[in-house]
């Protein structure tokens, strides 16, 4: 398979060394890629729950890492995307020792590393789930192995490296953030913990001016595992604080990622796909999360604001307008594509790809497959 080129993906993140001065300490935390020279287009992978290290102590569990990192290669090589975002759960950390957790994290990001390519992240509810011991590690198979400092003693501030107490946010993304500068993951503002991977990336012309972004990506931590799946009052605050900062007159087109759906989807969720919804698979129930505290309300208010992207759901890959009958500001709701092995459900794997346009601008979305094949076009804006 062809590989991306590395120079030109080296290009992009460090362009973000370039733009640090625009970044002023109240819009903080945020980042800026720009498109390629020469590059009308910006492309954007959509992983959504890998759900890497699922029963590891098994054959199972490694072979289905192996597959999702097979999908992972297919999707980068055939797109040769600017960016990738993985869309939460990434791991499944309910079964790994906390010392394990960065280790199959890093497993999960390593096709996308490997290319040069940057990346976000957002956390899901599988990411730190507390600590679940299965069952059959009480066979004669025993306890599976795992990273433990043998030098660990009791008065030497170890012994947590031992320990099995489920996976935490500020770990991981500590972790990613230190071992790569591809990553423009944020911890984000700490007032907003324990919710973690709330950030924004602008998406600017290729060295252009810095106040000029063609468009805003914003990432909020949903939630789940170790507290409740809900974006926070907290949060929307952040939100609408940080979007007045860096796109008061709403004049610069903006998407939100995040991992569990919102009642939103609930609303919208169609009984058949079909017009004006797009998608291919509609197999399960909207799992959404506990509460609504405002996202919605304000996200429909801004007509900057053209989609939601969010994972979870493994049976769900459809695009709807959350006020199909708004023809001034139709905010679309979509899902990903499960793009692991990890995790329930037998459906084809693939990835959602979504292509900004520059001049003129506009906005497009698809599903690429694990056997290269392409479904479910769609054009938010013209």
């Amino acid at each position: 398979m062809t590989q991306t080129p590395f120079i030109g993906k080296l290009a992009i993140f460090l362009s973000f060394f370039a733009c640090v001065s625009c970044l002023t300490s109240a819009t903080a935390p945020g980042t800026v890629l720009r498109f390629r020279s020469g590059s009308p287009t910006f492309k954007i992978v959509l992983f959504a729950d890998l759900h890497f290290g699922e029963d590891a102590w098994t054959d199972w569990g490694p072979l289905q890492d192996a597959n999702s990192s097979r999908v992972m290669s297919t999707v980068l090589d055939l797109e040769n995307p600017d960016l990738v975002v993985y869309l939460g759960d990434v791991i499944t950390a309910n079964n790994i020792p906390t010392a394990n957790a960065s280790l199959y994290w890093d497993q999960a990001i390593s096709p996308t590393k490997a290319r040069g390519i940057p990346w976000a992240s957002v956390f899901g509810n599988h990411d730190d789930a507390p600590f679940s011991w299965p069952i059959d590690w009480f066979s004669a198979t025993g306890i599976p192995p795992h990273r433990c400092r043998d030098d660990a003693t009791s008065c030497s501030g170890l012994e947590e490296e031992c320990e099995f107490r489920g996976t935490q946010r500020l770990d991981l993304m500590k972790n990613e953030v230190k071992n790569s500068k591809l990553s423009q993951s944020r911890n984000g503002p700490k007032h907003l913990w324990p919710s973690v991977s709330n950030y924004y990336v602008q998406i600017s012309p290729f060295f252009d001016d810095c106040q000029s972004p063609v468009m805003n990506l914003y990432f909020l931590d949903s939630g789940g595992g170790s507290y409740p799946e809900v974006i926070s009052s907290a949060q929307v605050e952040w939100f609408r604080h940080t979007a007045q900062q860096i796109n008061p007159n709403t004049s610069i087109p903006e998407i939100v990622f995040w991992h569990i759906p919102s009642g939103a989807y609930e609303e919208v969720a169609p009984s058949c796909i079909e017009k004006p919804c797009v998608g291919s698979i509609n197999m399960e129930k909207v799992a959404a999360q506990q509460a609504e505290f405002g996202i919605m309300s304000l996200l429909q208010q801004r007509p900057s604001v053209k989609a939601v992207f969010v994972g979870h759901n493994h049976g769900l890959d459809w695009c709807c307008p959350h006020s199909p009958h708004n023809t001034t500001n139709k905010l679309w709701l979509c899902f990903a594509r499960h793009s692991g092995y990890g995790g329930y459900g037998n459906w084809a794997r693939g990835a959602r790809i979504i292509q900004i346009t520059h001049q003129p601008f506009s906005l497009k979305s698809w599903i690429r497959m694990e056997d290269a094949q392409l479904h479910s076009p769609i054009t938010f804006t013209p």
